[in-house]
């Protein structure tokens, strides 16, 4: 990753500097665990609905945090030693912590520009924020374009991802090659759910991403959880709703109370079949799904590395859209991968005791 020479802030105005100073005290309060994030990126899309991102931001870091949760729950944690959990926790947590210190301070920058009604995206370079952003920022400024905006943000943090979590050996030894990994993957539960609510009952639309390890396929992902959120104003408004209306705690009970609860009311030492299409069969115990800050304590993280990714221009092909036609129909194939993680979670129960 080419390093960036670092830019001097001395010859900024007192102005210019407080904004920034404010902007990196704030990303610093709201940086401190998922639930923190995941909030702020609600909140911000709140009082400014054009800034798409922020609202994809928000769901799939609540998904971010159904699965640290998971390493600590009844089933993925059976798979796991408890320093493959952690690893893996590292790698979730990581990965959460620098996306968002890398795209809040520009949603902050932009409602200074709001503000003030005058562009400050010069001053994204001072925050670490990748060329290509601010060029893109700059074009929205003028253009008003929320579908290129959003979709270049979906570039930028897959990109500013790659080499500091895909490509980092910490990472791609002990847990992308890793044979649980392989095992979520081919039990297809790496799941993006968005979940809303159908008269009284709570729906799931999605996405399942395979080749994590693949940019490409990150990108595309995130491409279609777009189209999935808002290419209908009707179904956004549903995802809205039930966004707003259902905290994140980090357990899985925030979409499905029938199936999961954040109180373990499972009896040690008993195996048996509970699930029946993502329903909980009478009289066995629901799946235990805890809430973050009962499964993982705050991480003090080292500063980002440094350095713009941004340093062949082949990515910019991304930004045309494509000719997408998708339902994002995924609750199926999420009740077939719970049941499969049960059954591997009881067999391996039994071969190891």
């Amino acid at each position: 990753m080419r390093r960036r020479i670092p830019i001097s802030e001395k010859f900024l105005t007192m102005e210019e500097k407080q904004i920034l100073n404010s902007i990196r005290s704030q990303t610093a309060r709201w940086n401190v665990n998922n639930i923190t994030r995941t909030k702020a990126y609600l909140d911000f899309f709140c009082s400014y609905p054009e800034i798409h991102w922020a609202f994809l931001g928000h769901m799939v870091s609540r998904n971010g945090g159904w699965n640290m949760t998971d390493l600590k729950g009844d089933l993925v944690s059976k798979l796991m030693s408890v320093e493959t959990k952690n690893v893996f926790f590292s790698f979730l947590e990581r990965g959460n912590w620098l996306i968002f210190q890398d795209a809040f301070p520009q949603f902050l920058l932009y409602a200074e520009c709001r503000k003030r009604n005058k562009g400050l995206f010069y001053l994204l370079p001072y925050l670490n924020v990748s060329v290509f952003m601010q060029a893109n920022w700059e074009h929205y400024w003028h253009y008003n374009d929320c579908y290129v905006l959003a979709i270049a943000q979906i570039i930028n943090e897959q990109s500013y991802l790659e080499h500091r979590i895909i490509r980092n050996p910490k990472y791609k030894d002990k847990v992308l090659n890793s044979l649980q990994f392989f095992l979520q993957d081919i039990l297809s539960f790496n799941h993006i759910l968005f979940p809303f609510y159908k008269g009284k009952k709570i729906t799931l639309l999605g996405q399942t991403l395979h080749q994590f390890d693949s940019l490409h396929e990150r990108i595309m992902l995130g491409k279609r959880l777009y189209y999935i959120l808002f290419n209908s104003g009707e179904q956004f408004g549903k995802f809205f709703h039930w966004a707003i209306s259902n905290p994140h705690t980090g357990s899985r009970k925030d979409y499905w109370k029938d199936v999961f609860n954040d109180i373990n009311e499972g009896v040690p030492g008993k195996l048996s079949r509970r699930l029946n299409k993502c329903k909980v069969k009478k009289g066995e115990a629901k799946l235990y799904s805890p809430i973050l800050r009962m499964a993982w304590n705050n991480v003090q993280h080292p500063a980002a590395e440094i350095g713009d990714w941004f340093v062949q221009s082949d990515v910019i092909q991304y930004l045309l859209k494509d000719d997408l036609e998708i339902k994002g129909e995924i609750e199926g194939d999420y009740c077939e991968a719970l049941e499969k993680l049960e059954l591997a979670a009881m067999a391996k129960n039994i071969i190891f005791k």
